[in-house]
């Protein structure tokens, strides 16, 4: 006990005598041995244990030179040392105190380059801790800075949102609650960090606006463009029950709020076009700068359009169509990423966008516009390849959505489009049952629609009422078209007398015998007579076994199936068969229509 107590007092000693040869020289007479002799004596103090006598010493008006010049060194050992005690331990609490102090006292300069480095060189779970516990003495010394203020501010925030982004962000309401790694916690605190600000910035608008001001306006806007990219754009900000204040949706309503206040709000929803972007001569760089830019912006759409933040602030003068034609350059960029946060955030702003409109009020010409064309492809992805069945089936009623509002030129462009694109016949037979809902209004309304009768109908039918690889056409793939496509042709020639031929099915039906019909029924032939054989041989092969246990693999539409026993390859087959008939059965009938209608009309005739 004794020898411990003599080498603390040897380290408070050290300081002591480092302290007094320091007192009696002048501040331009300090060398680099001091400054190194005062980081060792300070550190040991504070590993010792002994915080309590260098608070006195850095608090001793004596010292004030000193710790301005030499205090920021200490910045290190005194944040280890401070995850190093418990809350309750008094030593921590004199570990804050010297933090305090030292914001209080140092030169601004050197204290933000330490406090800096030390945000810098953490890691991990400890990033989110070191942050909040520095931000304080940060804002402290930034207040204080005289030159170069905005650039040090958008240091200090750049440096804070880089450490921090590498960090997952919670998720589930469990995970926001637990907030494990204290990344919630954290980026309310920098918002608070960025408030005195943010207030300077309002305060001086006001008055004139002085170049220094409109840098560090340019640096908060920076800091908010970050905030929307991360944590905002990837953040479940949907309210939560059991949750009284959301943490995300906190720090939402703050960003927005700060932009609001710097009067930068409005023009980023729909100037972001003519906004400023720095000029790489590096073009990787910016094409970074560009995509960070507008996954910030769709972010801050779904924000004010879906999560309302900030509706408050927004012109009530622009018409839904126009909002829409904003927005879809958002939609499209969040619809191309993978990931369910974003996905299902451009799917809520898409459906958002199209409620507001009324149905068959949106013009063709929008069309036009290639983010019209692009977006409902991208949804025909997303119903296609996603593997979350919620988005894949709200995908599909927003494709719905979008369909109904368009006008009747709009939705025929716009089914021969994805008719064309969409390489999936499950859609393609969802087209062309809308194709036939639009015929049956067409035929059953009072006014005239040219794009659903006579020639406009007769053009997309060639693309309806075909087969993609005419008889060789793979059948089982493409039955959801083909049994759509045969629906149709079926509702035409019951509901189109041909002595009325509104639709112009009448004479185009050689055409249509000869490109879907005909070749349909080779087809099918020759798709059961191979599935027949291939049942027999699978039959006569499990009777040479003498098990149905057998194992090996089979292929469907070109894909290798994972590996089957023989009863299970059977099943397979026989399920192809009964699609094969069922096909089969709406054709028979099909024709057994047509031949009647003509049979009456030759009848007449006679």
């Amino acid at each position: 006990m004794p020898e411990e107590h003599s080498q603390t007092i040897m380290a408070v000693d050290e300081l002591q005598a480092i302290i007094q040869r320091c007192q009696i020289l002048e501040e331009a007479d300090f060398k680099g041995e001091d400054f190194n002799l005062f980081l060792v004596a300070g550190q040991k103090c504070l590993e010792d244990g002994y915080a309590a006598q260098l608070l006195e010493v850095i608090q001793n008006e004596k010292n004030k030179v000193i710790i301005k010049n030499m205090g920021w060194n200490l910045i290190s050992p005194l944040v280890r040392c401070i995850f190093m005690y418990k809350e309750e331990d008094d030593k921590r609490e004199h570990c804050l105190r010297i933090l305090d102090q030292l914001a209080q006292l140092c030169n601004p300069k050197e204290l933000f380059l330490g406090l800096l480095e030390q945000i810098e060189q953490t890691s991990g779970d400890q990033v989110c801790q070191t942050v909040m516990l520095l931000l304080q003495p940060l804002q402290t010394v930034l207040l204080k800075l005289q030159n170069k203020k905005a650039y040090s501010v958008g240091l200090s925030l750049a440096m804070i949102m880089n450490q921090l982004s590498p960090l997952p962000v919670p998720y589930t309401k469990q995970q926001i609650q637990e907030d494990k790694l204290g990344l919630c916690q954290c980026c309310n605190a920098v918002v608070d960090f960025a408030k005195p600000f943010v207030n300077e910035v309002v305060k001086n608008t006001e008055k004139s606006s002085e170049y220094d001001d409109m840098e560090l306006k340019e640096e908060l806007l920076k800091f908010c463009m970050k905030s929307l990219k991360y944590p905002l754009l990837t953040a479940q900000l949907e309210q939560l029950e059991g949750i009284e204040e959301h943490p995300f949706r906190h720090f939402a309503t703050e960003i927005i709020n700060i932009l609001w206040n710097i009067r930068e709000l409005i023009p980023l929803v729909f100037l972001h076009h003519k906004g400023k972007s720095p000029r790489w001569e590096n073009q990787e760089f910016a094409d970074i700068e560009r995509k960070n830019s507008a996954d910030s912006l769709a972010c801050l759409s779904y924000l004010m359009f879906v999560q309302h933040f900030g509706i408050e602030c927004f012109p009530v003068v622009f018409s839904p169509s126009y909002l829409l034609l904003c927005n879809m350059t958002h939609i499209e960029v969040l619809l191309k990423r993978t990931e369910e946060s974003m996905l299902s955030k451009g799917l809520d702003l898409f459906e958002s966008s199209l409620l507001r409109m009324e149905d068959n009020s949106l013009l063709h010409d929008y069309l036009e516009f290639r983010d019209f064309i692009n977006v409902p492809q991208d949804l025909v992805k997303i119903m296609t390849l996603c593997p979350m069945e919620h988005l894949r089936k709200k995908s599909l009623s927003i494709l719905q959505l979008f369909i109904d509002k368009f006008d009747t030129e709009g939705k025929y462009t716009l089914f021969r489009c994805l008719l064309k694109t969409s390489n999936h016949a499950g859609v393609e037979g969802y087209i062309i049952k809308n194709i036939k809902d639009q015929i049956h209004l067409a035929l059953t309304k009072e006014y005239d629609n040219v794009w659903f009768t006579g020639h406009h109908l007769i053009s997309i039918l060639d693309l309806v009422l075909s087969l993609p690889e005419g008889a060789e056409t793979d059948l089982l793939q493409n039955s959801d078209r083909i049994m759509a496509s045969l629906n149709l042709l079926r509702y035409l020639v019951i509901k189109d007398c041909e002595s009325d031929n509104q639709t112009g099915v009448w004479t185009t039906l050689t055409k249509i015998e000869q490109n879907f019909l005909k070749p349909l029924r080779v087809g099918l032939n020759m798709s059961k007579a191979h599935y027949e054989a291939e049942i027999k041989n699978k039959k006569e092969n499990r009777k040479e076994a003498h098990s149905s246990n057998t194992v090996c693999s089979v292929t469907v539409s070109g894909e290798k199936m994972p590996a089957m026993t023989t009863g299970m390859q059977l099943q397979v087959l026989h399920s192809a068969l009964f699609t094969f008939d069922l096909i089969e059965s709406v054709l028979a009938r099909v024709e057994e229509l047509i031949e009647v209608k003509i049979k009456a009309v030759m009848d007449e005739n006679s």
